[in-house]
């Protein structure tokens, strides 16, 4: 055997998680339902000063909103 194969079998042989399996699982999740909520609160928002952008845009020239 080769070095390397024999340094790879030893680490296979030896790898051990620092938490269950199904904790990275709960994590993931949470991360990602973490993100949902951010990018749920950004709703509407550019619709917030609609009346504002709508004056705005009716004062400049060259826009024909």
């Amino acid at each position: 055997m080769s070095f390397a194969t024999i340094l790879l079998a030893e680490a296979a042989s030896h790898t051990e998680l620092p938490m269950p399996t199904w904790m990275y699982a709960v994590i993931a999740g949470i991360v990602f339902l973490f993100l949902a909520l951010a990018t749920f609160s950004y709703r509407d928002v550019a619709n917030r000063h609609s009346t504002s952008r709508s004056a705005k845009a009716a004062a400049e020239p060259g826009h024909g909103h």
